[in-house]
């Protein structure tokens, strides 16, 4: 694994004691995001860490409160990532592990300090679920056509920066729609409705021209 480290970094990379370790972390993972590979937006979620108290810790509020400073953050990354070869680096005070598909980008995104072995299962997890989803097409085109299932994948992945699942394919079978081919495109739910439909007519026409023959 490659690190974009400096030495005055390295030691919460290693999992060396950290500094409020008597302090419970109650959000491990900041943000989900999904950058083309111009630097736009697919999707985003950030997180607020659940019941928290006005005032406790500052590490536990993430920075990102407007849409400003979240796309001030997406683009620092995405420049940081696009010509890298590694798959984690620590920027602007957070840990982001990433993953690189044709042309877009997904991000996972955790406080500094966190540990890497954990965010790294969430962006494989989900990544892997979400290629399952599209039938292992997992580019700009297919997410934007079905980004309902990325985001019920994501759901089901994390919760208020929570994570729930770490196995891509329970969180795929929770978000899939029950058909005998095991297909997630809308398209085809579209074409078996009127597929469905034509054939009603046709039958009713038939029996309607029997009536008056």
């Amino acid at each position: 694994m490659n690190l974009f480290l400096n030495s005055g970094q390295l030691a919460s990379t290693l999992h060396l004691p950290r500094a409020h370790s008597d302090l419970p972390n109650p959000s491990p993972v900041t943000a989900v995001i999904l950058i083309d590979s111009d630097g736009n937006r697919l999707f985003a979620k950030y997180y607020q860490p659940a019941h928290q108290d006005p005032k406790g810790p500052a590490q536990f509020k993430h920075p990102f409160q407007t849409l400003k400073e979240q796309r001030a953050f997406e683009m620092g990354i995405w420049e940081k990532t696009r010509r890298a070869t590694g798959d984690i680096l620590l920027f602007s005070q957070h840990l982001v592990l990433y993953k690189a598909s044709i042309d877009l980008t997904f991000f996972v995104i955790g406080p500094e300090g966190e540990n890497e072995l954990m965010l790294q299962s969430v962006l494989s997890a989900y990544y892997d679920a979400v290629s399952l989803l599209l039938r292992h097409q997992v580019e700009k085109r297919a997410i934007l056509e079905n980004l309902d299932l990325v985001v019920l994948a994501l759901d089901e992945t994390v919760d208020n920066g929570i994570i729930l699942e770490t196995d891509a394919v329970a969180i795929a079978s929770r978000v899939s729609r029950p058909k005998p081919d095991a297909g997630v495109n809308l398209s085809d739910i579209t074409i078996n409705e009127q597929t469905i439909m034509q054939a009603f007519s046709t039958v009713r026409d038939k029996m309607a021209q029997r009536i008056l023959s």
